[in-house]
C-alpha cells in the first residue's frame, strides 16, 4: 500500500509537494487553515525568475534598509514595536550582508530556480493552465547613474551564474516597450525569465491533483502530531486526527507557530507585500517590468494586470494599508503612460516567509523521522515551487535528490 502523506499548508509550495509526491506513488492529503492558494500564493506578481540568483543579503543592504527607516514612504518599512525575535532576525540578516555570504547562498538559490523553471515548462506543456508566458523580465531605470551601476552586478551574474542581462539603451527601450514613458535612462533585459497568473495556476493545479486523487481540506487548522517516539502516526487538527505515514509542513510565514511541535527553530519573519489587480490598461506593457528605484513590479496577463511589491515588517498585522498601496501607484506613474486603470479588481496583501540568510528550509525535522519542512522561500516561493516539490518527494521516499539538499538544512539555525 502506498504511503499516506499529509501536507500542512495549501500554498504553491504545499501544492507542488503534493504533485511530486503523487507522481512518486504516495497518497496525499493537503490541509490549510484557510483556503487552498489563498495566502501569499494568491496575489504576488507571478514571476518565474532564474535571474533572481542573488540573495537579499547583499553588500549594502543594511545601509539601504537603515536609510529607509527615516523615509516616510520608503518601499521597505519596519513598524516600530518591541520584538526581540525581530531584532535578532535583523542582526543575523545584517551579519550576512557581505560578498562572501552572498556568493555562498547564491548557488543554492540558483539550483532551485533552474530546477523549477524546467519543471514549470513540463507542467505547462502537459496542460497546466496558468497564463504562462516566457517573455523575459525588464529592469527599467530613470537614473542613468543607477542604470550604469547595475553593470557591475550584471558582470557577476554573467561570469559566475551564466545569467546575463542585455543592456537596453533609451532609444531601443521606447521601441521595445511603448507603454513606457520617453526619457528613461535604460533597462536591463533578462530574456530567459517567465511569468504566470498565480491564482489561475493554483486553481488549475488543484483541479488536476483532485483528478489524481489528492484530497484538499480547507478551514482545517493543525495543532500538533500524534507520535510514538520519532514516528508520527497522525496529524492533529481542530476537527480531529488524520492518520498518516508522514507529513510535510509547508506553512510559509506561519511556520514558526508549529516550531515547538516540530522540535526545531524556524526563524522566519513575515515580510508583508502588497498588490493591486486591474483590467489591462489601454497601453498595457508587453513585458513584466521591475522599477528598482521605486521597488514596484508590473505584471501583464492576457486576463488582467497587476502592480505589486514593497516590504513591510509589521508582524502578522492584517491591516490593508492604503498608503502602501499608494506607493505602488506612485512608483509606477513615473515610468508608465497608463500605470493603472479602473475598476480595481482586488487590493491585496500577503506575508512572505523571510529567512535571515535568504535560503529556504527543506529538510527532515530533528524530532521526527517522517516529518519534513518545506518553507522559508522568501520572495521566491512561486519561482522555486516545483523544484522544492521534487526535492521533498525525493527526501520523503528516499530517492536520490536531484539537487544537493544540504544548503536548505534546518540544522543551520
Amino acid at each position: 500500500m502506498s504511503q499516506h502523506i499529509v501536507i500542512i499548508g495549501g500554498g504553491v509550495i504545499g501544492t507542488a509537494c503534493a504533485h511530486y509526491l503523487t507522481e512518486a506513488g504516495c497518497r496525499v492529503t493537503v490541509l490549510d487553515k484557510g483556503t487552498i492558494g489563498g495566502g501569499c500564493s494568491h496575489g504576488n506578481c507571478g514571476y518565474i525568475a532564474p535571474s533572481h540568483v542573488l540573495p537579499l543579503t547583499e553588500p549594502g543592504a543594511v545601509r539601504r534598509a537603515w536609510k529607509s527607516l527615516f523615509q516616510k514612504d520608503a518601499p521597505f518599512k519596519v513598524r516600530p514595536r518591541l520584538d526581540f525575535g525581530l531584532m535578532y532576525w535583523f542582526w543575523q540578516f545584517a551579519r550576512r550582508c557581505n560578498y562572501q555570504d552572498m556568493l555562498r547562498a547564491a548557488p543554492a538559490i540558483q539550483s532551485l530556480l533552474l530546477s523549477s523553471m524546467t519543471r514549470y515548462e513540463q507542467l505547462v506543456q502537459a496542460g497546466l493552465d496558468a497564463e504562462w508566458q516566457k517573455r523575459g523580465l525588464l529592469y527599467v531605470y530613470r537614473s542613468r547613474e543607477r542604470w550604469e551601476a547595475f553593470a557591475q552586478t550584471n558582470v557577476l551574474l554573467r561570469d559566475q551564474f551564466n545569467e546575463p542581462a542585455r543592456p537596453i539603451e533609451p532609444d531601443e527601450l521606447e521601441t521595445m516597450e511603448p507603454a513606457l514613458k520617453p526619457g528613461l535612462a535604460g533597462a536591463w533585459y533578462y530574456e530567459h525569465d517567465a511569468h504566470l497568473r498565480p491564482d489561475r495556476l493554483m486553481r488549475s493545479w488543484k483541479q488536476r491533483l483532485e483528478q489524481r486523487g489528492v484530497q484538499f481540506r480547507e478551514q482545517c487548522e493543525v495543532t500538533g502530531f500524534v507520535s510514538n517516539g520519532r514516528t508520527v502516526s497522525a496529524v492533529r487538527t481542530r476537527t480531529g486526527d488524520i492518520p498518516c505515514d508522514g507529513s510535510v509542513a509547508a506553512l510559509g510565514a506561519w511556520s514558526p507557530f508549529l516550531q515547538h511541535e516540530l522540535g526545531c527553530r524556524i526563524p522566519i519573519q513575515p515580510g508583508k507585500g502588497y498588490s493591486i489587480t486591474m483590467p489591462r490598461p489601454a497601453r498595457c506593457p508587453t513585458y513584466p517590468i521591475i522599477f528598482p528605484e521605486t521597488r514596484v513590479a508590473v505584471t501583464p496577463w492576457a486576463s488582467g494586470y497587476r502592480l505589486g511589491s514593497t516590504m513591510e515588517f509589521a508582524g502578522y498585522d492584517a491591516t490593508l494599508r492604503p498608503e502602501r498601496l499608494e506607493l505602488l501607484r506612485r512608483g509606477s506613474r513615473e515610468y508608465l503612460h497608463e500605470p493603472y486603470c479602473e475598476p480595481v479588481l482586488e487590493e491585496w496583501y500577503g506575508w512572505r516567509p523571510m529567512t535571515w540568510d535568504s535560503l529556504p528550509i527543506i529538510d527532515r525535522t530533528p524530532r521526527y523521522d517522517n516529518v519534513f519542512l518545506a518553507t522559508g522561500h522568501n520572495m521566491l516561493g512561486m519561482s522555486m515551487a516545483p523544484g522544492t516539490g521534487q526535492l521533498v518527494a525525493e527526501l520523503v521516499t528516499g530517492a536520490t535528490p536531484h539537487i544537493d539538499p544540504r544548503p536548505y538544512s534546518v540544522q543551520r539555525f
